[in-house]
């Protein structure tokens, strides 16, 4: 699976999205518009991160910007994993 695929489910399992992120395109707003991605949810998804892709975040690294669209979670993600 790629990436954006295996991040879309990240998220439709994390957030409970039913299905919804099978149609997220780079440009997709995430935060704010998206009423599961509040603070709880934020944390919900950098915990799976580090459980489903195996790295870490730190605070420092995370702000809104990151979560803004689906591919500014995508581009963070990218590159945590290297790519």
């Amino acid at each position: 699976m790629a990436l954006p695929d295996d991040l879309r489910s990240l998220l439709d399992r994390t957030l409970n999205l039913d299905g919804r992120p099978a149609d997220f395109d780079r440009d997709t707003a995430l935060m704010g518009a998206l009423p599961e991605l509040d603070s709880m949810g934020v944390v919900a998804v950098i915990t799976a991160f580090e459980d489903i892709f195996g790295f870490a975040v730190d605070d420092d690294e995370i702000d809104g910007s990151v979560f803004q669209t689906f591919g500014s979670l995508l581009d963070f993600v990218s590159a945590k994993l290297g790519g």
